[in-house]
């Protein structure tokens, strides 16, 4: 079968513009590394699954269910899921037939009515392709939109474990600044008892005095915080955050590392490294398509149509004309427009392999670094109780002596007890960020927490 002359030049005309455009890739300039470097030894297993667990707290468990259900930013990353997926049948649609059925009546001068009815079918051939990349470049959106919302759910569990174990650290921190005041409160009365006795200390009742004074405005400033904090765990929750929220469990402490998993396992897992590589796929899918629309049209078109002065012999299809026709266009001359789009396409799929290079590095990053933190912060923690110890026994020895008159010096009783209620608040604050720091290593290792579309 000879194809007729038009249609020779037609395709000769396209194809100079469609090969010489570069075709679009989805190559990764990154490679992934061997093995995490701040890892230690005999941590190369997978990740232990329903990374939540791992912290011991059903009242954690209870209140991440509670975020996802009602968190209004969860919601909207749920919409969008959906929408990209209805943008699929859109796109699908675009590869079927398009049937539509046109009716309509008239009257005319002897009062009678004549009606018409007239069924008109189009379809583009995808002989190229075209449209099957933008319906391939359509599933890898929704499937990034599903990938984002697996994204936000675990970030929204991370952020919600953040809050809560905040919020008991700011009750811890409540808490040491009332028995703070306490101590103080305690050696201001030692120091007022030895000054009516001796006549002795005025200086020392100064000092006193100020400690007191300090340890309330602390003690308020923590208030506020613990406040802030139960806000905070609230507005997650999809509440309105009147800071009546309490958690009053004690912070987890960790004994075991947790295993890192491969580099090239992150990858598969991660929802957002998922979704960054979907995107990928669908900018060289669009690409493609942008190229293949330098090529000639083909559709088919078919029509029906029936009149008659009888609306119950216009439902019958007996006497309906129809027709079949073949069609095809190629845009001689647009001023550079489809080449131009198409370019642009292909310079769009070149960002998104950059982008997800981007990604890719970012996220070796915050493995590398929550683990080599996860490691630091646990020989801190060790050096910090040895510190508490010292201090406390320090602050002890102190008050005996003072009390008991050995050493009258109250600046080495105020010192001894700065040092340990220091000590005490810097290891409350060190629990917390270990608390942090694992949450954002669950996070950066893609957490195994599970998921359900909505």
């Amino acid at each position: 079968m000879k194809l007729p002359a038009a249609a020779i030049i037609f395709l000769s005309l396209a194809g100079c513009g469609y090969h010489a455009l570069d075709r679009p890739t989805v190559e990764n300039p990154v490679t992934p590394p061997e093995g995490w470097r701040a890892a230690a030894k005999g941590q190369g297993g997978q990740i232990s699954s329903g990374w939540l667990k791992t912290f011991g707290n059903r009242e954690l468990e209870k209140l991440v269910d509670q975020a996802i259900a009602h968190n209004h930013d969860l919601k909207v990353s749920a919409a969008r899921m959906r929408e990209a997926q209805q943008g699929v049948i859109g796109q699908r649609a675009q590869q079927m037939p398009l049937l539509s059925l046109n009716g309509s009546s008239n009257a005319n001068d002897s009062n009678s009515e004549s009606y018409r009815l007239s069924l008109n079918s189009s379809w583009e051939i995808d002989l190229w392709g075209r449209l099957r990349k933008l319906s391939n470049a359509s599933n890898s959106i929704a499937f990034a939109a599903t990938e984002d919302y697996r994204d936000a759910r675990l970030s929204l569990a991370a952020s919600t474990s953040r809050a809560y174990y905040n919020l008991i650290t700011a009750d811890r921190q409540v808490k040491l600044a009332e028995q703070t005041l306490q101590s103080f409160e305690s050696v201001l009365r030692i120091i007022e008892r030895n000054y009516k006795g001796t006549g002795e200390g005025a200086l020392d009742i100064y000092f006193g005095t100020n400690n007191v004074a300090s340890a309330k405005r602390a003690l308020e400033a923590r208030k506020l915080s613990r406040e802030e904090a139960a806000r905070t765990l609230e507005l997650l929750l999809g509440r309105y955050p009147d800071a009546q929220i309490t958690a009053t469990a004690k912070l987890p402490r960790f004994t075991n590392s947790v295993p890192a998993g491969l580099p090239m396992q992150l990858i598969e897992r991660r929802p957002d490294l998922r979704a960054a590589k979907a995107r990928l796929l669908a900018s060289a899918d669009r690409a493609d398509a942008a190229r293949l629309n330098l090529l000639p049209d083909f559709s088919i078109t078919a029509n029906s149509s029936n009149s008659t002065e009888s609306f119950t012999k216009l439902l019958t299809l007996d006497e309906l004309v129809n027709s079949v026709g073949s069609h095809m266009a190629q845009i001689l001359y647009d001023g550079g427009e489809l080449k131009s789009d198409a370019q642009a396409a292909l310079e769009r799929n070149r960002a998104e392999i950059h982008r997800y290079a981007q990604v890719l590095l970012e996220a070796f990053r915050e493995v590398e670094s929550t683990l080599d933190a996860d490691r630091s912060l646990a020989e801190q923690e060790g050096y910090l109780i040895e510190q508490l110890k010292q201090a406390g026994q320090a602050e002890k020895q102190a008050e005996r002596d003072y009390t008991e008159g050995v050493n009258l010096n109250i600046l080495n009783v105020l010192e001894a007890q700065r040092r340990a209620n220091n000590a005490r608040a810097s290891l409350i604050v060190l629990r917390n960020q270990r608390i942090r720091n694992r949450i954002d290593l669950h996070l950066a290792l893609g957490g195994d927490f599970k998921t359900k579309n909505p």
